[in-house]
């Protein structure tokens, strides 16, 4: 019985209906190479498909419920089973990180147009004791779009020559010594703190960073994202401003997590500021 129905033929109307779809978007999956008529009537131009393609169809149908683009769904359709299944599994995944980054987006906006309002109840304010420590840097000049890239690349780079001394030994961060935004490049430090009692003829860039209070927040990986990170480093100035708290230092990000296992609602930064004890 089923090779029977593997073998019927169904008209373009039919097919559709069965498979879930419209007339319209089977003619789309046709001209897009993903669902083709196993029959064209020369004498007609009617289009007939297998039954056997209706699992076919209806996988279709389910993969543009994930807002899935065709190229995307073309790809699953040429995958083996278990292949097939991990695409899917990588498409989610990177839609939810995007849904996460625009949440986080909206939140940036909500409170840039409302002049602040409800900053407080998004971030929490505190405050700590920093000890001095031995940093090797890498400093340059550079705008908003190279930062995803530069202070990765450059951490790996001070933390190769950490490996040589020790090891990194405290959460790498990140110093803004200017603005950074569409009309200012900084200048930004990438700073790896290292053992001072094993940094005996060490002779990258270094320097030491003293000893100091902050004021932090706390902030997940889709809130780093750029502009909404400076929700944060907003709602930091103004909790200072409020609390009549003097900044003594440049602003910074602390990267204490790992940032490739990391999901999107993971904390991964503190956004913080020297100040006066």
């Amino acid at each position: 019985m089923t090779g029977v129905e593997e073998e019927r033929l169904l008209t373009t109307g039919e097919f559709a209906r069965r498979g879930l779809l419209s007339p319209k978007a089977l003619r789309l999956y046709d001209r897009r190479g993903l669902l083709p008529p196993d029959l064209v009537d020369p004498g007609t131009g009617y289009r007939y498909y297998r039954a056997g393609r209706l699992a076919t169809a209806r996988l279709i149908v389910r993969l543009r419920g994930l807002d899935m683009p065709l190229a995307t769904v073309a790809e699953v359709l040429a995958l083996p089973g278990p292949e097939a299944a991990e695409r899917v599994a990588g498409y989610w995944a990177a839609v939810e990180r995007r849904t996460a980054s625009q949440r986080a987006l909206a939140e940036h906006l909500r409170i840039q147009l409302g002049a602040l309002e409800g900053i407080d109840e998004m971030y929490r304010i505190e405050q700590r004791e920093v000890p001095e420590q031995l940093v090797l840097t890498e400093r340059r000049r550079i705008r908003p779009a190279e930062l995803d890239e530069w202070i990765p690349a450059a951490t790996a780079r001070l933390e190769a020559v950490a490996a040589e001394h020790g090891g990194v030994v405290a959460a790498p961060f990140v110093v803004y010594h200017g603005e950074v935004d569409e009309d200012a490049d900084g200048p930004v430090e990438v700073c790896v703190p290292v053992d001072p009692a094993r940094a005996a003829g060490l002779t990258a860039p270094h320097r030491t960073e003293p000893a100091h209070r902050e004021a932090y927040t706390t902030i997940t990986k889709a809130q780093v994202e750029y502009p909404q990170i400076l929700s944060a480093y907003d709602a930091v100035c103004a909790w200072m401003e409020q609390h009549g708290t003097r900044r003594t230092g440049p602003g910074r990000e602390v990267y204490f997590a790992d940032w490739a296992a990391a999901g999107p609602a993971d904390e991964v930064c503190d956004i913080a500021f020297p100040v006066a004890g």
